[in-house]
């Protein structure tokens, strides 16, 4: 990892252990090397650091374009492998870059709900995250991070002392639907990108919290409490 890169990861994780009693389950199953999307819900400013330093791999994330207006900030957020997008994320420059940071073996963070939560609970995916993953050929990862919104929602000012705990799932292959994608009509096309997103989420819902499950006495059906790394 860069330096600058190195030393916001590492003081991230020791605030993120310290201040939200941070877990993290089964972040093995992200690739370590090669192109991979991590796809989150997405309920909090947190959720992208959250995510990012769970991995111990560099990984890319995206900005509104407008942040980089500012030199020192700019060039802060370039040095996290920032990409500057427009506000929804969906316009072709973003795209592109989001392309090539994944064609040069780059993993990035996108979220399929395209904006965080108002109440919390999981949104509908929207259809951008389909199209960026079958023009790639990126793995997905799914990721769910529990308990942001209440550590850090849209009507806080600041962040509360909350647990977060962020679960990844399995790896998903849409090698079949990239190569449908290659010779249907345009409007087929759309309908994939959609099947893909909604996808994407369902996989993303099904992850439940393992510390849940454990108070619950239902740990069976979840990664146990060893599969987690602490700081």
């Amino acid at each position: 990892m860069p330096f600058i890169y190195r030393t916001t990861w590492l003081i991230c994780r020791v605030a993120f252990r310290i201040y939200f009693r941070w877990r993290v389950f089964d972040e093995e199953r992200v690739p370590p090397t090669g192109p991979v999307i991590l796809a989150a819900n997405h309920t909090s400013f947190l959720d992208p650091p959250m995510v990012g330093t769970a991995v111990t791999r560099t990984i890319n994330y995206l900005a509104r374009e407008s942040l980089f207006r500012f030199p020192l900030f700019g060039a802060y957020l370039r040095a996290l492998n920032t990409v500057p997008v427009d506000r929804d994320g969906q316009g072709a420059k973003g795209l592109k870059m989001i392309l090539d940071r994944l064609f040069k073996g780059g993993g990035i963070i996108l979220f399929p709900e395209g904006t965080r939560s108002i109440d919390g609970r999981l949104q509908k995916a929207r259809s951008g995250i389909g199209l960026t993953v079958i023009k790639s050929d990126a793995p997905v990862v799914p990721v769910r991070v529990f308990g942001s919104y209440e550590a850090w929602n849209r009507r806080q000012l600041f962040p509360r002392p909350r647990r977060v705990v962020v679960c990844f799932g399995n790896p998903l292959d849409f090698t079949n639907l990239r190569a449908e994608a290659k010779t249907c009509s345009k409007a087929r096309t759309k309908e994939i990108y959609q099947e893909v997103a909604d996808e994407i989420m369902r996989h993303i819902a099904d992850l439940k919290n393992p510390l849940e499950l454990q108070a619950s006495g239902n740990s069976s059906d979840g990664p146990g409490p060893d599969s987690a790394s602490v700081v």
